[in-house]
This record gives structure tokens, sequence and C-alpha cells, in this order.
């Protein structure tokens, strides 16, 4: 895709939200950590449901601690991997307190040093919680850096680099969850609601899905 063509796409999904948020529930920083961990091969859906009540009664790595792993695992046990999981959130409420003083850092060495936490994680919680131009590229975003033109790679990193480049930089901090949010309800994986789509006519894609017959 052509660069004043990304420049225009972007324009549009400003116009149409200018202030994008992602679905993950959360209530601060750490929760929003813990949210990003746990949606790893699960649903935002499915991460909200199992942490409503978690949530409320451990929002701190100090109150997460004293929950337990067991405990953990019961509440978050309809969460695919959920042992896994819950081992993770457990060790890196202790790195927290340990290394950090509680707090979620805002540097992604130590954020990919903490259990459970890879490069899409901490560029996920650099975005939403703290304001960063990061990208992270989920199978959203890689499908749609690939079908759309906009970043063509075969791994996520060579996608996460080339959006990093393609992407204005007025847009940049915002990317992430219009790119999602578009790939989640309207340029699906299987079948694209392409008569619905703002950016139809700056879609390199020549065959484009007609609309459903009524």
């Amino acid at each position: 895709m052509k660069k004043d063509a990304i420049a225009e796409m972007f324009r549009r999904f400003e116009a149409l939200d200018p202030d994008p948020k992602g679905e993950l529930k959360s209530v601060n920083a750490f929760t929003m950590l813990v949210a990003v961990v746990l949606s790893a091969q699960a649903t935002d859906a499915a991460v909200n449901q199992a942490t409503k009540d978690l949530f409320r009664i451990a929002d701190t790595p100090e109150k997460m601690l004293a929950l337990g792993e067991e405990r953990l695992a019961e509440m978050i046990r309809t969460i695919g991997l959920y042992r896994g999981k819950a081992k993770n959130v457990i060790a890196l409420s202790r790195q927290l307190l340990d290394r950090h003083g509680g707090a979620v850092p805002q540097d992604r060495a130590a954020l990919e040093a903490l259990p459970g936490v890879g490069r899409k994680t901490a560029n996920v919680v650099l975005n939403s919680v703290f304001g960063e131009a990061t990208i992270a590229v989920d199978t959203h975003l890689f499908r749609l850096g690939n079908r759309l033109k906009l970043a063509p790679g075969k791994t996520p990193e060579e996608v996460e680099r080339k959006l990093m480049k393609s992407v204005p930089d007025l847009y940049k901090a915002r990317a992430h969850h219009w790119l999602i949010l578009h790939g989640r309800y309207v340029c699906k994986a299987r079948k694209p609601e392409c008569w619905r789509c703002a950016m139809a006519d700056l879609c390199p894609v020549k065959v484009k899905t007609p609309p459903p017959r009524t």
C-alpha cells in the first residue's frame, strides 16, 4: 500500500473513532498487565469474564500473592492454559514487589523480564498504560499487515518493524487499537465484511466479499 493511501486509511480510522480503546478490562496498570498475560491464546471476552471477580479482590501484586496460585488458578480456570498462567501471574507479582516496589515498570526490558511477558505483552502495556507509540502484533495485526500490504512480513517481529515505519507518527500510538478492532469486527480472517468497510477503496485485495443476500 502506498504512503498516501496508508495516511488516508488512518485519517479515516481517526474520523470514525478518535480515541480507540482495547476491550480488555482493568482497573489499574497491574491488572492491565495481568489481563494481557491471561489473554494469550484466549479471547478478551473470556478474560474479562474470568477477571471480573478476580480484580475485585486482587488488584495489586500484594493481594495477588495473598490469593495464592491455587486459588488464582481456580478463578481463571475457564481460560486456556490457566495453570501455567496462574503460575506466571504469581511469579510476576513477586518480581514486581522484589524489583520494582510493586509498580509496573515503564521499561521494555524490565517488562519482558517478567514471567509470562513477551514482546507483544510488553507492547500492549507500554501503549495502553503509558501511552507509548508501540504496536503489538497479534493474529489480527499480522493478518492485516499482510492482507492490506501495510507491512508484509513472515513473522510478527517483521510486521511490527514495518508497521512502525509505515504508520504516520500522528497515528502511531492509536494504531494498535484501530487495527485490532478492524481485524476483529470488519476485516475478519475468513469472511471479511468488505461491503461495510470504510477502507474498501484503499484496499489492495482485488476480490471483495459481497454483501450477504437478503
